[in-house]
């Protein structure tokens, strides 16, 4: 039986507008919502250290205002831990974080922090939250992922979709189709995004052993022209066809 292939929308950058300015517009929870209303399946939000866009009163609005599954992106910092762990949104999904940085560059180094990444994995999955590790799609950090207890995890798509056309980007790509392919193997849920645009989902959204891509900047910038929910449908056009196609469905 196919899988489905849900949507996470990430709100991030409307609040990244709001803070320009200052005051309360663009709200990001009214962002949250149209796109339930246009079929997202899920909200991401990044509650960063410096606080650059989502704050803590949108992650607090976000828990009582949306019925969506919400997913907070954070850093493995006991200031996150204790947030997440207050709140308790339906996913936690550890990326990492340097405060000189525009967006996130690469994956978590899980291989590599182990230690330092148990204790957080591990109390927020006795709290009933879902654990979601953001890493390169590398078979080291899949292992490591797993061993450290993890269910879930998101393979950091920007080397693929910054790859030039051509041979470069389609060996990136299959390096997110071997990582994929080897987190089902060894009992991880694997979800992807990171950069994803109407001209680069479409292969990513073929990968039939992933069934979550979340998308964030590109949905909001396109909104700006044509608006949230046009952007949200046609994003889950081009994702559904693309899905459609790699089963050989007409």
């Amino acid at each position: 039986m196919p899988r489905p292939l849900r949507l996470g929308v990430n709100i991030d950058h409307v609040a990244t507008v709001r803070n320009a300015r200052g005051g309360r517009h663009p709200d990001p929870v009214r962002a949250a919502k149209l796109a339930a209303e246009a079929g997202a399946d899920g909200i991401t939000a990044h509650l960063r250290e410096d606080r650059r866009h989502i704050i803590d009163s949108d992650i607090e609005r976000l828990m009582a205002e949306i019925r969506l599954p919400l997913n907070l992106e954070m850093a493995a910092t006991d200031e996150m831990l204790a947030i997440a762990l207050r709140h308790k949104p339906h996913a936690c999904c550890l990326v990492p974080e340097k405060r000189t940085e525009v967006t996130t560059e690469g994956g978590l180094d899980v291989a590599g922090q182990m230690d330092n990444l148990k204790r957080t994995v591990g109390d927020l999955g006795a709290a009933g939250i879902r654990v979601s590790l953001f890493i390169d799609p590398e078979p080291a950090q899949l292992d490591a992922a797993k061993a450290l207890g993890a269910p879930v995890v998101e393979l950091h798509t920007g080397a693929y979709c910054d790859a030039p056309a051509g041979a470069e980007r389609a060996a990136e790509l299959e390096r997110i189709v071997r990582a994929a392919a080897h987190a089902e193997a060894i009992g991880l849920e694997c979800h992807a995004g990171h950069g994803l645009n109407y001209e680069t989902v479409g292969a990513v959204a073929a990968i039939p052993t992933i069934v979550e891509l979340n998308i964030g900047h590109f949905l909001i910038g396109e909104a700006i022209f044509v608006g949230l929910g046009n952007t949200l449908q046609r994003m889950r056009a081009v994702m559904k066809d693309a899905r459609a196609a790699a089963r050989g469905v007409s």
